[in-house]
């Protein structure tokens, strides 16, 4: 008599973490940059990882609602990556944010 192997669903360590990144992807109505480099990040994390189906699930939502399949996200975050974005990266085009000193200015007498 053959044994049948049971498909467990295992948790992954990261899943608390990306679930709430997961929750944040599905309220967000037009995606920001961020947002499509997470969504595929977790989609190839999650990528034949047999557990986390709801994660699974809810990411291929999120991408369904943004009117995008996995190829069109691919090629935007392809094409995000290859102009430069850096995650966290603040605006460009704002002004710098420092302490206002300046060290090449001669100290005052």
């Amino acid at each position: 008599m053959a044994q049948q192997k049971e498909v467990q669903d295992q948790s992954h360590p990261l899943y608390s973490q990306d679930r709430s990144t997961v929750d944040r992807l599905l309220a967000a109505q037009a995606p920001a940059d961020a947002d499509l480099v997470d969504a595929a990040r977790l989609l190839s994390r999650y990528d034949g990882f047999p557990g986390a189906f709801d994660l699974q699930n809810d990411l291929e939502r999120a991408i369904r609602l943004w009117g995008l399949d996995l190829v069109t996200l691919q090629a935007k975050t392809r094409a995000l990556w290859q102009g430069g974005y850096k995650p966290g990266a603040i605006d460009q085009k704002a002004e710098p944010v420092g302490s206002g000193f300046d060290a090449s200015a001669d100290p005052a007498p």
